[in-house]
């Protein structure tokens, strides 16, 4: 969801991600099957 910051600007609002979601997308990261752009095109983080 977007919202408007004090300058009028649209802004992602920050989304809350569970501690098992992280250490998968890491894990995924570290092996080498993802590299991180990989991850935030993905998952939208």
């Amino acid at each position: 969801m977007e919202e408007m910051n004090k300058k009028g600007l649209l802004r992602k609002s920050q989304k809350g991600y569970s501690l098992v979601f992280k250490l998968q997308v890491i894990d995924l990261v570290e092996k080498g099957l993802l590299t991180y752009k990989q991850a935030q095109i993905r998952y939208g983080i």
